[in-house]
């Protein structure tokens, strides 16, 4: 049987609506979890899929906070301090309450995703801000905010037993911003695993390290 496989566009720009869309189908999904095995590990990582899911909401409130002041910095991140609850574990700008258990924790990324939603579909695209991998626009962050989404829910959906397969053009439009360097000819969601070293690709080595290029795109 054929399968037809999808080539990332050219000019498909990452927006506030494919932020929303990623994180509404990662709650839904860990929503639906059993309360149980959130202490076992996420996939490939060494945390556990509590933490994971703990640090994919600092992400997006990270990346919403640096497009929030009127001059963003450039050099460094906006000054929320970081902390970690164990050595080795993710650094947090904020903790989810654990007494509410998985229900309060999914709620909590839910809010970070709302609070990026909210910056990139209101913050001009000629603001720049920080970022470790280069200086970045509401557009870079945003395809931030939905890899790291996107990934971060397969690690997790792996730890609690749970089926995660994002939509392909969702996928693509990440790709085509931030690993504008990989390979066509495989399916978008299968090529973004392997750009962020959690997946085999035919052909090509699963990188050891990686990173994205949060730069603009001209």
């Amino acid at each position: 049987m054929s399968r037809s496989v999808e080539t990332r566009p050219a000019s498909s720009p990452v927006t506030a609506d494919d932020v929303a869309l990623a994180v509404r189908l990662a709650v839904g999904s860990l929503r639906d979890a059993s309360p149980e095995g959130w202490d076992g590990r996420a996939g490939s990582l060494e945390w556990d899929c509590w933490e994971t899911v703990e640090h994919l909401a600092n992400d997006l409130l990270y990346y919403s906070v640096q497009l929030g002041p009127q001059s963003p910095p450039l050099d460094t991140h906006v000054p929320f301090a970081l902390n970690q609850k164990r050595p080795g574990g993710p650094a947090y700008f904020l903790f989810a309450e654990r007494a509410a258990g998985p229900a309060g924790l999914v709620q909590v990324l839910e809010a970070c995703g709302a609070l990026l939603v909210a910056m990139v579909r209101t913050t001009s695209p000629q603001v720049r801000a920080h970022h470790a991998s280069g200086v970045s626009d509401p557009e870079g962050f945003a395809a931030m905010g939905v890899v790291e989404t996107l990934v971060h829910t397969h690690d997790v959906a792996e730890g609690l037993g749970l089926d995660w397969t994002p939509p392909a053009g969702l996928c693509s439009r990440a790709l085509t911003r931030l690993f504008p360097q990989a390979p066509d000819g495989a399916a978008p969601w299968p090529t973004l695993l392997w750009a962020t070293g959690r997946a085999d690709l035919p052909g090509h080595p699963r990188p050891t390290t990686w990173r994205w290029q949060s730069t603009p795109r001209s």
